[in-house]
């Protein structure tokens, strides 16, 4: 996650001009503070990224603003600097959130490895929060024994270890989202950040602050900044879910993205760079919305990289059976019921069905099965 604005909080006049001239020249925008009360008052009138603060100030402790940060809304990271170090000191200023201690005069080489550590840090932190308000499908895994599931988990170990842009296409229900994440699971970028974005189920008006982000005051509730689902990305991968449903407007800045690796937040003109595979997924034919004017043929050739056409179900029929054993496994365990398995009457029933929701509606059918059927076979 990129750190844009940094607060000095430095006594020192000399140390403190020294400090402010490294760091622009790296291009952060920084801000000067010669005590606690200017500090307070950068604080209430701004949002930071970092903050580096003196130990000893002419009007108190530094380490004593720590506790005030915990209430801000967006509270920077914290790195304590002092001319007279202690391993009691630097206790104290980590117990009391510090994310880091250096002792002055500090060299670049120094300064530029914590800078990237906090940058690195406050990727894993964000990315963390955004996982934890989401909930994580269970049972991921891509399943199927016939010929046209092996092809498709061929073309995904190949295109995996690539950089590729892959486009997924698939009726509603049929693993789109399993190919996604198996093609992150097995890519060089597996340890990295995995960020999805379901572009349906966003309102138009908010789907670029989603993708990129916002400035501060860039709209009525901008309220603080907020970083968008690209950053979050950096150096991992995101997930397009049914990428058709943007508009167009929003799909000529997404091209740029695409192209240059590169955006600005909503309100925001700092061009923000982000090294991120993209994936997207669709269950519309993207060549027919070309034709209808629906989607630009521009960035339909940038996503259509690698293509991935996902079967449904009425078209691997050898899957039905399996794929409701295994479902029937999974939902037992999971509700502590018995079933002694499948009747051939219900077999035969679920070959002869057509499917239209495909693998979900086959999972759904067979947990309301193993819900109503009881301790029975069904």
């Amino acid at each position: 996650m990129q750190i844009e604005k940094i607060l000095i909080v430095e006594d020192d006049l000399i140390a403190r001009k020294n400090l402010d001239q490294q760091l622009r020249k790296w291009n952060y925008e920084v801000k000067q503070a010669a005590s606690l009360a200017d500090a307070r008052r950068h604080l209430d009138s701004d949002a930071f990224d970092i903050l580096i603060l003196d130990v000893d100030l002419p009007d108190g402790h530094g380490p004593d603003i720590l506790k005030e940060i915990q209430n801000h809304r967006q509270k920077p990271m914290v790195i304590m600097s002092t001319g007279f170090g202690s391993v009691d000191s630097a206790v104290e200023c980590i117990k009391a959130g510090a994310f880091d201690y250096l002792i002055k005069p500090t060299s670049p080489q120094q300064l530029e490895i914590t800078l990237k550590k906090a940058e690195l840090f406050n990727q894993l932190v964000q990315v963390n929060h955004y996982h934890n308000s989401i909930d994580e499908d269970e049972g991921s895994e891509l399943l199927g024994r016939t010929e046209q599931m092996k092809q498709v988990r061929k073309l995904i170990r190949t295109v995996a270890r690539t950089q590729a842009t892959v486009l997924i296409q698939g009726e509603n229900g049929t693993g789109k989202e399993l190919v996604a994440k198996a093609l992150f699971r097995e890519s060089p970028r597996k340890d990295k950040p995995y960020i999805k974005v379901n572009c349906a189920a966003i309102s138009e008006n908010l789907i670029e602050s989603e993708f990129f982000g916002h400035e501060k005051g860039a709209f009525t509730g901008a309220v603080s900044k907020r970083v968008g689902r690209f950053e979050l990305a950096d150096t991992g991968t995101i997930l397009l879910d049914e990428i058709s449903e943007i508009s167009l407007p929003l799909q000529t800045k997404l091209l740029r993205v695409l192209q240059e690796r590169e955006f600005e937040r909503v309100g925001g003109n700092r061009t923000i760079r982000v090294d991120v595979r993209v994936i997207a997924t669709t269950n519309r034919d993207l060549k027919q919305s070309v034709r209808n004017n629906e989607f630009r043929e521009d960035l339909f050739f940038r996503l259509n990289v690698i293509p991935i056409q996902v079967p449904p179900l009425r078209d691997r029929i050898d899957d039905i059976i399996y794929l409701a054993d295994h479902f029937l496994k999974r939902f037992t365990r999971k509700n502590g019921i018995k079933v002694a398995g499948l009747s051939q009457r219900c077999q035969d029933a679920l070959l002869k069905h057509n499917w239209p929701g495909n693998v979900r509606e086959l999972q759904n059918s067979i947990e309301r099965g193993v819900i109503l059927c009881g301790d029975a076979k069904f």
